[in-house]
């Protein structure tokens, strides 16, 4: 399959306009190779720089990359001490560079109990972008699609609201994706074929792509397999064939 694309394809409407990507693989990657899994997240770091570019060069509009999942803390204190102390310096060091390509950085997630410095790195890199116009990039960190819902029906409770009059529109403001459109294709690497709790009520009809890929092998041509196979599906949102092919249906 040939991925090299022009610009004009780069930017064609047939593009998701919101990909999310589960960046999973890091680990394995690291052990094939006989080093230790922290140099793995290391090199996954790297590839996730090098997606942001390529999603935004692709004309993408929202990039959500699920970067650490609480199941995630659970994994040994090394290995999650190490991976907080990669994410700090790799945004310290990237936080002007996206902010010239005009990206707005934002994170969703668990926050209180991750180390301050990372917290500050998040607020610092959130502020530093928030005016920007191009596209959101938003990190999926210390984050459970479980616990996003059960916050935002806590908020609900609390505000009082009429739960008679609940609607999902009225749930989806709480959630902490609330100011994102749902994802029209989710990319998950590494072989497993299940998302893992991630984003739960916004992937009710999202595209779902798999690779065997492991993350740190993830380059551009990837990258464009994954959209030439989005181009080739119909989303039908429940709908027949004829219907989606009608205007106003």
């Amino acid at each position: 399959m040939n991925c090299e694309m022009s610009e004009r394809e780069k930017t064609s409407n047939t593009l998701p306009r919101h990909l999310a990507v589960i960046m999973d693989g890091n680990g394995r990657w690291a052990k094939r190779k006989g080093l230790p899994r922290l140099i793995g997240h290391k090199k996954g770091l790297e590839v996730a720089k090098q997606a942001v570019t390529s999603a935004n060069d692709y004309g993408i509009e929202y990039l959500t990359l699920f970067a650490f999942s609480m199941e995630n803390a659970g994994r040994p204190k090394k290995e999650v001490d190490g991976l907080f102390g990669l994410a700090s310096e790799v945004l310290v060091d990237q936080a002007k560079t996206l902010n010239n390509q005009n990206l707005k950085v934002q994170f969703i997630g668990e926050r209180a109990s991750i180390p301050r410095g990372l917290q500050n790195a998040f607020l610092d890199i959130e502020k530093l972008t928030e005016n920007n116009s191009g596209m959101v990039v938003t990190i999926a960190f210390n984050y459970s699609g479980r616990w996003d819902i059960l916050q935002a029906i806590k908020k609900i409770v609390l505000s009082s609201a009429n739960v008679d009059q609940l609607t999902e529109e009225n749930l989806s403001v709480y959630l902490q994706t609330s100011k994102l459109p749902e994802p029209d294709l989710l990319i998950r690497t590494g072989g497993e074929q299940r998302i893992s709790n991630f984003m739960l009520w916004d992937l009710a009809y999202t595209e779902l792509f798999f690779t065997d890929c492991l993350w740190p092998d993830f380059d551009e041509r990837e990258l464009g397999a994954a959209l030439d196979n989005y181009r080739s599906r119909e989303r039908r949102f429940g709908k027949t064939t004829e219907q989606v092919g009608l205007k106003g249906v």
